[in-house]
């Protein structure tokens, strides 16, 4: 039986080996075997670090979450520059990247893995979903402050509206993500009434 190679890091060689197995293979190939194998390792090396498989799933989607921050955190410092419906495209392209697109059927289809994450944090039994839809409310409400978008907009409607559409724009996609006309168009539209209501 071979032991695979020494890993550095050992925790993030088995994230990145994770991403690259679900990213190619789906929720359903994602298997502590096909993590290790990926990762050239022994699979006794996942077991060393983490308690369970659910329990090293827990932290890859806490850390992929974690990851979303510094984006939001751009999309914040965007607000009261450029339009609203742009830097919600830029945002949403880059927030429903490929890893976070992957990552949510994971979570869904993951009764343990989902009880975890609520442990781990709140609001986290659906951790990316939960990174964007903070982003999003966190930069509408900036602008609604810059007096860019309407003093009375309902923002966890609008944010519903732009995580609900922008996952359903991005999923299931083959060969590749939406084109950034129609994921402006649909940003456009679901915004529309708030931006056109402002204050001149």
């Amino acid at each position: 039986m071979p032991t695979g190679v020494h890993l550095r890091d050992a925790r993030q060689q088995l994230f990145d080996a994770a991403e690259r197995v679900l990213l190619r293979d789906g929720p359903n190939g994602l298997t502590s075997r096909a993590v290790t194998d990926e990762a050239g390792c022994a699979k006794g090396v996942l077991h060393r670090h983490f308690a369970d498989f659910d329990a090293f799933l827990t932290e890859l989607v806490l850390d992929r979450a974690a990851q979303l921050e510094t984006q939001a955190s751009a999309l914040r410092e965007s607000a009261g520059t450029g339009t609203v419906a742009g830097n919600l495209t830029s945002a949403l392209t880059t927030l429903f990247g490929p890893i976070p697109v992957a990552i949510i059927p994971l979570i869904t289809f993951r009764d343990e893995l989902r009880a975890r994450l609520r442990q781990a944090r709140p609001g986290g039994g659906i951790a990316i979903l939960a990174e964007v839809s903070t982003a999003i409310s966190a930069y509408l409400a900036d602008e609604r402050d810059r007096g860019r978008i309407a003093a009375d907009a309902d923002i966890e409607s609008l944010t519903l509206s732009l995580v609900g559409g922008g996952h359903l724009l991005y999923a299931d996609r083959d060969p590749g993500p939406p084109d950034p006309a129609v994921v402006n168009k649909f940003v456009t539209g679901a915004i529309a009434d708030a931006v056109q209501r402002r204050p001149a």
